[in-house]
């Protein structure tokens, strides 16, 4: 490739995001083609969670529906994308060589913070995709540590992706139309933006600190894929790609970093 692939932090939301209409999907839904094309997408999960980082090696990962009291449809859906254990092999020893217990999973399938917005990014399931756990007993930068393991992938044409939620209070969410933004998930959202576009690694990486941030994040899982795409991009100043708040509370900001690089 000429350039290498920026690394991509992207909120998945509700998993109605990959059927609904709403700005998130209409976002995802247009992606894809202001990227270059890559060969295969490696997607660090919030809800794929294991100690020490697990890459999935199935020829044929399942389409994993973890989540409940949706509408049925949701459950037929589908994603079809064929796995690369060669790929998975490599990604796990570019880990071992950075110093991480890093493993491969041949049973592991697609968690929807994977499919969702590859839905709408690449409908067609036409790329190999592996899914990256992320470690919630971990901090944030050890996952930063994780990602820069990984950056060289982009000049491989792999796409490295974090995909959580840069809030996720779900007590707080409220499902009224036109629900205000609570003050808290403002100042937090605002405090770790202007970090992120600031390229204040040692800032993002210290988000305990903010504003009402174990407010906004009462357990880390669905920030610590943020912390995979920043170091994959080599932590430089973030582009942001999309903002919009869901439900209240659910802030679901989208990131590229690296794109100059």
């Amino acid at each position: 490739m000429d350039a290498p692939l920026p690394a991509l932090f992207l909120s998945h939301g509700s998993p109605m995001l990959a059927v609904q209409d709403s700005p998130t999907g209409r976002f995802l839904d247009g992606l894809a083609r202001h990227l270059p094309g890559p060969r295969a997408v490696l997607v660090a999960s919030a809800h794929f969670n294991a100690p020490g980082p697990v890459v999935t090696a199935a020829e044929r990962p399942a389409t994993v529906h973890d989540f409940g009291g949706f509408p049925p449809a949701l459950y037929a859906l589908e994603y079809p994308a064929a796995g690369d254990p060669a790929l998975a092999a490599a990604v796990a020893g570019r880990l071992r060589d950075a110093g991480f217990d890093a493993r491969t999973d041949p049973e592991a399938g697609l968690d929807h913070g994977v499919w969702v917005p590859l839905r709408r990014m690449y409908p067609e399931a036409d790329l190999p995709v592996l899914a990256l756990s992320v470690d919630p007993w971990r901090d944030a930068a050890w996952h930063y540590r994780v990602g820069q393991a990984l950056a060289p992938l982009r000049k491989a044409g792999v796409l490295v992706v974090g995909s959580g939620s840069f809030s996720h209070n779900l007590r707080a969410l409220d499902g009224r139309p036109g629900a205000p933004v609570p003050d808290w998930v403002e100042a937090f959202t605002a405090a770790l933006r202007r970090r992120l576009l600031e390229g204040d690694v040692a800032g993002a990486l210290d988000w305990t600190a903010l504003p009402a941030a174990r407010l906004n994040h009462p357990t880390p899982e669905h920030l610590l894929p943020l912390f995979v795409a920043l170091g994959a991009g080599g932590g430089a100043p973030a582009g942001l790609l999309h903002e919009d708040v869901e439900l209240g509370a659910l802030a679901l900001d989208a990131y590229a970093f690296g794109l100059h690089a």
